[in-house]
């Protein structure tokens, strides 16, 4: 009898260590099993937003745009798309590049303080962020795009291991400042090391091989849990994939991810933008089936705007209506031959009144009606 119990003992310890590292098996298990209940809440509510329609986002969209700046008046909300249809984007994206090197401006010059501001009044007003990491290489010192093999000395002792821990943990801070009126933690979206099925960063395809990929991943997540960081959602967001295949090749598996996204710009026209989108969208609303995921085209956007006044309507909208996305997100508007959203005179800007009448395009006042 004596020898039973202690085997019933000894399966019950084995069982209750073990209930940690258990595959998702619920729709309500986060990449973060500690997250804040504010977190748990954004999850529900891009499950909803999807339900809806499709929040339309833009990077720095707040920060700045066609020969504005507001550096020097943080406590300003305008962009360029509320200047064309008076309404703020439903999400916005924001970088935390240079960051890691203690600087107070983003590798766009975006004064960190300025992220934290807009961040707390967007998501006052109903409205959604995310967060990318253009981090330097560790290494060589260069930018995100400096290829220099950085991820095999990341992932063993020694300095590098050294200074990314020390860069994660400046991060943390800021992430674990973004608090609400009431003090609460406010949830955002983290996609960090995105791309990576790209050659041009430092982390991506031919930089590092896919297992050392999934291991920076998951150390990243790591470090960000042992700093006491729970207001994250973690999106994995690979560029254009041809296949199931090429998304599943760098994925760290769905224990670390909550949000699938894919990125996808239109650099070789309209007809084959289409065709790419449609096709990433459904590999990833497959990949999301039966775990409940949210997923998003987290970045894009046209390079040649002026080749069709109507691509808003004509080319994005009906390449991804009823495709099942919580948002889409388009790049910044840095100057005028390099901008991704409209501005006031710009060639697109009647067609961009006309995508924002789509009852299925949440801006901003919209969303705010959307709970969990």
């Amino acid at each position: 009898m004596k020898y039973f119990v202690r085997i019933l003992i000894l399966f019950n310890l084995i069982f209750v260590a073990s209930c940690g590292s258990l595959p998702r098996q619920s729709n309500t298990i986060l990449a973060d099993r500690e997250a804040n209940p504010n977190v748990v809440a954004l999850r529900k509510r891009l499950l909803e937003i999807a339900k809806e329609g499709i929040a339309f986002g833009q990077q720095d969209a707040t920060a700045y745009g066609l020969d504005w700046y507001l550096q020097d008046q943080p406590e300003v909300l305008t962009s360029d798309v509320k200047k064309v249809v008076n309404k703020q984007p439903a999400l916005l994206g924001f970088d935390l590049g240079h960051m890691e090197l203690g600087n107070t401006y983003n590798l766009d010059t975006v004064p960190f303080a300025l992220m934290k501001q807009h961040t707390q009044k967007i998501y006052e007003k109903g409205g959604l962020i995310t967060f990318s990491w253009h981090l330097n290489n560790p290494v060589s010192g260069g930018s995100s795009w400096d290829t220099t093999s950085a991820v095999t000395e990341i992932l063993k002792d020694g300095p590098v291991n050294q200074k990314y821990e020390d860069w994660v943990k400046k991060i943390s801070m800021f992430f674990k400042s973004l608090k609400d009126e009431e003090g609460k933690q406010i949830p955002v979206i983290f996609r960090p090391l995105h791309e990576m099925n790209g050659a041009w960063f430092w982390w991506g395809k031919g930089r590092c091989t896919p297992e050392e990929y999934k291991k920076l991943w998951i150390k990243t997540q790591e470090l960000l849990l042992a700093n006491d960081v729970h207001n994250l959602l973690y999106a994995y967001s690979p560029n254009i994939m041809s296949s199931s295949e090429d998304f599943e090749m760098f994925y760290p598996g769905d224990d670390y991810v909550d949000i699938l996204g894919v990125d996808i710009y239109n650099h070789s026209g309209d007809p084959e933008f289409m065709k790419a989108v449609s096709s990433n969208l459904k590999i990833l609303k497959e990949k999301s089936s039966g775990k409940n995921m949210p997923f998003a085209l987290s970045e894009t956007g046209n390079f040649s705007m002026a080749a069709n006044p109507e691509w808003w309507t004509e080319v994005l909208y009906s390449t991804i209506q009823n495709s099942g996305i919580s948002w889409v997100m388009v790049w910044r508007n840095a100057r005028k031959d390099h901008y991704f959203s409209t501005y006031p005179s710009e060639v697109t800007e009647n067609d961009f009144m006309q995508f924002e009448q789509k009852e299925d395009i949440l801006f901003l006042p919209e969303l705010k009606s959307i709970h969990n």
